[in-house]
């Protein structure tokens, strides 16, 4: 997982567009998704880095484990994102505890319900 800024101003944020789906906030517990619609998996590209991402639309609640630490968070489908294809092979780790190819971004005030944004990457399980 990473973050990524979207809304009002919040913590390290300024204020930027609402996203795809037009309602994300930094300061809310959502995230962006890489196959939000046809659109956004042509942009994406979740496949080429071999993750085959279910479609899941806007509003759509996933729950993020860090994998470091074991805290989890709900958050809702708010943008699309983050472009999987241009981090194929990027891995993030936390002792023998590693992760590739981002999947999700979160919004800073959902990054920091289960880590620190200084980390700027983690490991996670993303469940529906």
């Amino acid at each position: 997982m990473s973050w990524f800024c979207c809304g009002s101003s919040w913590g390290p944020c300024a204020t930027t567009g609402h996203g795809a789906c037009g309602t994300c906030n930094s300061g809310s517990l959502q995230h962006a998704w890489p196959n939000t619609s046809d659109a956004c998996l042509a942009i994406t590209r979740p496949d080429r880095c071999g993750e085959t991402l279910a479609r899941r639309g806007c509003g759509f609640t996933h729950y993020t484990t860090n994998r470091c630490n074991g805290k989890r968070v709900a958050t809702r489908i708010a943008d699309c994102g983050p472009q999987t294809d241009q981090w194929c092979g990027e891995r993030t780790c936390c002792g023998s505890v590693c992760g590739s190819n981002r999947i999700i971004d979160l919004t800073p005030a959902a990054f920091s319900a289960i880590a620190s944004l200084s980390g700027g990457l983690r490991p996670v399980l993303v469940e529906a």
